[in-house]
């Protein structure tokens, strides 16, 4: 395939920015065709998987006989790929899309890694001369600019600090790297609307939006376990709550299991006079770092 490949690849933790970068893709094939394609969304199932995958080789490979072609987009391509063979159909479709057609997928971020998810797939892609791109949720700054941007694409005039205090409100300055953000931007953008028509002859404040803007921030493991460890029983429980709403509780017991389990391991130990290194070595916890904060932490325990 050339390098104009009608494939895309996009991964990472905005969803409203991934919808939009399909739309962008699709939006840029229709005017080299001169007409639009019809968009066919498919999910990925492991109990369907040989069926779906069926159903995408139909019809990324029928050409077109009147109109536009089709766009299909898949979301969530792993259950679709953990048998060699389906993940080898998929990758041998990329070469057998037909003209006027497009093959696009659309992943959240890795599980715990860098690069993007189901890495054969994304290989293969760029391999055809198909566009592989991430699209990450700005935090803090980046996602204040975000919605400054937003609002003046709308006409919507921000006072002095708004554009800060919403991104805030929302959960834009959470530091926590496991916080969940997928939402954020497609959270944020529709209260611009809805300051907008709230001050649709004005100009938005920082007190509109604390009037109109409920708390949304998200839920972090790591924030959770630290609150546990530091015996802060209010911010444990709030993080928890929020927790509650998207990690099930099998996960949250094993994270709080695990990290009481440490600072117990950790205090016994130390109480033993085992240096903090040999114990670190003991627990396979590679981290200086992280031994010295358990150590801290453990001295509460005890």
């Amino acid at each position: 395939m050339s390098a104009a490949a009608p494939l895309a690849f996009f991964w990472g933790d905005d969803d409203l920015e991934a919808g939009r970068a399909v739309d962008r893709f699709g939006a840029e094939l229709a005017a080299a065709a001169g007409g639009p394609l019809e968009r066919w969304n498919l999910r990925g199932e492991a109990n369907a998987a040989g069926d779906l995958v069926a159903r995408l080789l139909g019809r990324v490979s029928t050409p077109v006989m009147f109109g536009g072609g089709t766009m299909v987009v898949v979301s969530e391509v792993g259950p679709l790929v953990r048998r060699t063979e389906h993940r080898d159909a998929i990758i041998g479709a990329m070469t057998l899309v037909a003209p006027g057609n497009a093959l696009v997928f659309v992943e959240g971020p890795p599980p715990g890694g860098k690069g993007p998810p189901n890495k054969r797939v994304a290989d293969a892609v760029a391999a055809a001369g198909g566009l592989v791109r991430e699209v990450r949720s700005p935090k803090a700054g980046g996602l204040t600019a975000w919605i400054e941007a937003e609002a003046r694409a709308r006409g919507i005039r921000l006072g002095v600090g708004a554009a800060k205090e919403l991104a805030t409100r929302i959960g834009g300055f959470i530091a926590e790297g496991d916080a969940e953000r997928r939402q954020q931007t497609r959270i944020a953008s529709m209260e611009i609307d809805k300051l907008g028509l709230y001050r649709a002859d004005g100009q938005v404040e920082i007190t509109d939006v604390q009037a109109l803007v409920a708390e949304a921030i998200p839920g972090s493991v790591w924030a959770f376990q630290d609150a546990v460890g530091e015996r802060r029983l209010a911010k444990a429980l709030e993080l928890l709550g929020r927790l509650q709403e998207t990690t099930p509780e099998p996960v949250l017991l094993a994270v709080l299991h695990r990290r009481i389990r440490e600072l117990l391991e950790v205090a016994d130990r130390i109480a033993g006079l085992e240096a903090l290194r040999a114990i670190g070595r003991s627990m396979k916890i590679r981290s200086e770092f992280r031994m010295r904060t358990l150590a801290a932490l453990a001295r509460a325990w005890t």
